[in-house]
C-alpha cells in the first residue's frame, strides 16, 4: 500500500514579464516558456479558462509540451461560479466540460471553481450546484474543487455537503479570505497567497519548511493541528491523498523560486 500521495507544487500561469532572466533564461523563445516550467515545476493552475473557452487543440498542445506527471489545474468558468442562483447552472458547467479539456489527459488535474467573496453559504442552492459535477467526462476521472471567500461557509454543515459530493475545498492562506482545512475529498489544494516580491523565494525559508511538513501530514493522510478547520471535532479518512499547492497572486515576482523550493522539500 501506498504510504503517501504525490505532491505537486506549482504557480499561476506561465507567461509573466518579470519572470524572464529570472526564472527562465533570458535566451529562452517564449514558446518554449511551457516546456521550461514543465520541467522545473509539477503543475499550474490556468487561469485563462474562467474568462474564455479554449480550443481542443490548446489543450492537446499544452499536454504535449509538459512531461509526465506534470499537471494542469483548470479554473472553472465565471459564467458558472458568478450567479445568484448556483443550481441554474447546468448549462454552463456543461458548456465549460466540453470545450475539450479532457485533451489533457493524464495531465488534467482538478477542476477549481472559484466563487467571489460577496457568494454566502446557501446550502440548497450550493448542494445543487455540487450535484451538476460529474464524476467523469468523455471517460476520465475530474476531481472537483471550490474556493470559497465568504466567511459564511466556515461552517460544519459545509464540511458535511463536500464530503457527501466528494469535493474539496481550496486551502486557503489569504490575508483576508476564510482559511478551511477540513479533508472533504481524496486529494487536497492549498492556495498560498501571503507571499512578498521582496523575498527571494516568496516565502520565508521557515515558512517554506513549515508549509512542507504540513503538505507531507496531508500527503500521508494525516491532518496538521495547527490550521484552521470549520469542522475541528471532524477527522478524515487516515488514507493517502495527493496534494496541490500553488504560490498565487502576493509575491508572483518569486512565486516560480518559491515553488520549486518548497517542492525541493517534499521530494
Amino acid at each position: 500500500m501506498t504510504k503517501s500521495g504525490k505532491i505537486r507544487v506549482g504557480i499561476g500561469g506561465w507567461s509573466f514579464e518579470p519572470w524572464e532572466g529570472t526564472f527562465y533564461p533570458s535566451d529562452l523563445p517564449k514558446k518554449r516558456q511551457l516546456q521550461f516550467a514543465g520541467m522545473e515545476l509539477r503543475a499550474i493552475e490556468i487561469n485563462s479558462t474562467y474568462y474564455s473557452s479554449q480550443k481542443p487543440a490548446t489543450f492537446a498542445k499544452w499536454a504535449a509540451d509538459v512531461p509526465d506527471g506534470f499537471v494542469f489545474s483548470l479554473k472553472a468558468s465565471r459564467f458558472v461560479t458568478n450567479r445568484r442562483v448556483l443550481a441554474e447552472a447546468g448549462e454552463s458547467v456543461e458548456r465549460f466540460l466540453t470545450q475539450g479539456l479532457t485533451e489533457l489527459g493524464d495531465h488534467l488535474g482538478p477542476i477549481l471553481w472559484q466563487f467571489a467573496p460577496t457568494k454566502r453559504f446557501e446550502p440548497e442552492d450550493f448542494e445543487a450546484f455540487l450535484k451538476l459535477l460529474p464524476e467523469k467526462q468523455d471517460g476520465l476521472k475530474l476531481r472537483h474543487v471550490v474556493e470559497v471567500r465568504n466567511p459564511s461557509f466556515q461552517a460544519p454543515d459545509f464540511v458535511k455537503l463536500l464530503e457527501k459530493h466528494k469535493a474539496a475545498v481550496v486551502l486557503a492562506e489569504h490575508a483576508d479570505y476564510p482559511m478551511i482545512a477540513d479533508v472533504t475529498a481524496d486529494f487536497v489544494y492549498a492556495r498560498l497567497q501571503k507571499g512578498s516580491d521582496e523575498v527571494k523565494t516568496c516565502y520565508p525559508p521557515k515558512e517554506l519548511d513549515l508549509w512542507a511538513e504540513r503538505l507531507k501530514t496531508f500527503a500521508a493522510g494525516g491532518e496538521p493541528d495547527d490550521l484552521e478547520k470549520s469542522a475541528p471535532d471532524r477527522r478524515a479518512d487516515n488514507t493517502p491523498r495527493d496534494v496541490f499547492a500553488f504560490f498565487i497572486t502576493s509575491g508572483k515576482v518569486n512565486a516560480p523560486n518559491g515553488a520549486r523550493e518548497l517542492q525541493k522539500r517534499v521530494d
